[in-house]
């Protein structure tokens, strides 16, 4: 694995430096879209909606719009927000990790010790592990400020962020108002399922049967020759490649000067 991320917990005067690692990954197979009459590549084009050309990166700004107006931010506007910028997992307060709603959870990542000694990176480890108590950090990670927890797994500090409070919608549902009673029989009989399904959770047990099947999909094709050159559904190569506006136009003009010809042969 490869950190995304280098910089230090703090609390009080103790520093923890560490590296910060995405603790999970997709394992969906990665697919594009192509045409199903010769299997060329869709390309999706930024395309201006008033001036109707193809726009590069470099002159695309952001924009927030706010009902019968937009507001258009620039690159120089968004520079002038203070930045943050700080390398710091702030420990806020230790609070018991039951109340932390696992609804606010968001994204996981590993911490490694990074210095030539650990003991700090134990020492928290052990506190955590020893009051069975999680902390709530505060961070920044790609220009965000974040909310998040620091807990215990296994030998490692897990850094998982959280939503912000105004991010997670409450269940209100006028159904779930409703006052239902449940006799004894309903309830006992429910209670007896559950019990029939008792076990202990095994992550391993479980696979992504789709995901399996579509492997066994694509290898089978491969197999029987149901294949084209990669290189081939590309079309034009790299080097080749121009805006499409500058393709339209080309195409324009290829289409006039044959028929300004075959104009002048009927002449």
């Amino acid at each position: 694995m490869r950190s995304i991320w280098r910089g230090a917990i703090t609390f009080g005067l103790v520093n923890v430096p560490v590296k910060l690692y995405a603790a999970t990954e997709d394992h969906d197979l990665s697919m594009h879209q192509v045409h199903n009459a010769d299997g060329g590549r869709i390309r999706y084009q930024r395309r201006c909606e008033v001036c109707g050309r193809v726009v590069d990166f470099q002159d695309i700004d952001k924009a927030y719009d706010v009902g019968d107006r937009t507001v258009v931010l620039t690159k120089e506007d968004l520079k002038s927000l203070p930045v943050e910028r700080s390398r710091e997992i702030d420990v806020v307060e230790f609070v018991p990790g039951s109340q932390v709603d696992t609804i606010r959870l968001d994204r996981s990542y590993y911490l490694e010790p990074d210095g030539k000694s650990p003991r700090s990176y134990a020492l928290l480890r052990h506190v955590l592990a020893d009051t069975d108590r999680v902390a709530v950090v505060q961070f920044t990670l790609r220009q965000k400020t974040r909310l998040g927890v620091l807990r215990v797994h296994g030998d490692a500090l897990l850094l998982q962020s959280l939503l912000w409070d105004d991010e997670v919608r409450e269940a209100d549902f006028p159904s779930l108002k409703a006052e239902v009673e449940l006799n004894k029989r309903e309830l006992d009989m429910a209670t007896s399922l559950v019990k029939s399904f008792e076990s202990d959770f095994s992550p391993a047990d479980f696979t992504d049967d789709y995901q399996a099947q579509l492997k066994q999909l694509v290898d089978a094709k491969l197999e029987q020759g149901e294949s084209v050159d990669t290189a081939a559904t590309f079309g034009e190569s790299e080097e080749d490649e121009g805006d499409g506006e500058v393709i339209d136009l080309m195409e324009a003009l290829k289409r006039s000067v044959d028929a300004n010809r075959a104009k002048k042969k009927r002449a």
